[in-house]
């Protein structure tokens, strides 16, 4: 599984409560980024195509290398991208796309700390970002709800597919 969305929609606090309640391993996809993405990003420049490929086949390698149920926290922001994510995986891969208002992430990416991403890359995460579409292998969840309830609908959604 990939939990994606924009910068501070809430990858890594999701995917490591989802990874904890379905007995999964999560990987938070920032720390497969090369130094130089993150350098770019800090200075507040947005990553283009050439610096992103790298990255998404190193998170569908990682999906790809794992025997256990796996959870990566990546953008994943275009179609482009997450089909090249579970080609790499070589398997079918669910993305879990966490939705929430500009309004709402940006408050959030204000008030918290120690992370990389400056607000204001955000309008050029939601320029970039292309919705999932019906027809892929995605679920999309609000995110203005407790995290138990996010945990729970994904988790709920997750058991549905199993069966």
């Amino acid at each position: 599984m990939v939990v994606m969305g924009v910068t501070g929609s809430g990858k890594t606090t999701v995917g490591e409560a989802l990874a904890h309640a379905i007995h999964a391993t999560y990987v938070d996809g920032d720390k497969l980024h090369p130094e130089a993405n993150i350098a770019k990003m800090s200075a507040g420049i947005p990553l283009d195509d050439a610096d992103r490929w790298p990255w998404l086949a190193k998170v569908g390698e990682t999906l790809r290398q794992e025997s256990t149920p796996i959870i990566v926290g990546c953008s994943a922001l275009k179609r482009a991208y997450r089909d090249f994510i579970a080609e790499q995986a070589g398997a079918p891969v669910l993305f879990i796309y966490l939705d929430g208002s500009r309004d709402l992430i940006s408050r959030r990416m204000r008030e918290r700390t120690g992370h990389f991403m400056p607000t204001s890359l955000l309008y050029s995460q939601f320029a970039t970002l292309e919705v999932p579409g019906k027809d892929e292998n995605a679920v999309v969840v609000a995110i203005d709800a407790p995290l138990e309830k996010i945990v729970s609908d994904i988790t709920a959604t997750f058991e549905e597919r199993q069966s």
